[in-house]
């Protein structure tokens, strides 16, 4: 049920904007943001089963390096156009689930929030004793 709300073509064309918006490097497959266009017509539908039949499998991420100011490195995982693509999709089923039971305090990977947000009141905190 979760999974044929999120292959509706209002949910499908909404996350085909955000990744555009979006852009982002090219996963494993290479390919990028303007190409992805061109083969989700030729192959959304077979996806789209593959979704609604449970077989769909998501590509391995690309792993890149990035610096840090300080020295070293942040691993990242990249993943493909088309696995971003399916992932906003089904974000737009669960968020409305799942958020809600999140607690107030919970900062990450959440629209709107983010870690310096939490450092903040971390700090905020400390200083209350």
């Amino acid at each position: 049920m979760l999974m044929g709300e999120g292959v509706r073509r209002k949910k499908l064309i909404k996350a085909w904007e955000r990744v555009q918006g979006n852009k982002g490097s090219p996963g494993i497959d290479g390919m990028t943001v303007e190409e992805m266009g061109g083969y989700l017509r030729e192959h959304g539908p077979r996806i789209r089963e593959e979704l609604l039949s449970g077989d769909y499998r998501p590509q391995p991420v690309r792993e890149v390096s990035i610096p840090k100011p300080g020295g070293g490195a942040r691993r990242l995982g990249i993943p493909t156009v088309v696995d971003r693509f399916i992932q906003q999709a089904l974000l737009q089923v669960l968020s409305p689930i799942f958020d809600p039971t999140f607690s107030a305090y919970s900062d990450g990977f959440r629209p709107g929030r983010n870690a310096h947000q939490a450092v903040r009141q971390a700090k905020k905190y400390i200083g209350e004793g």
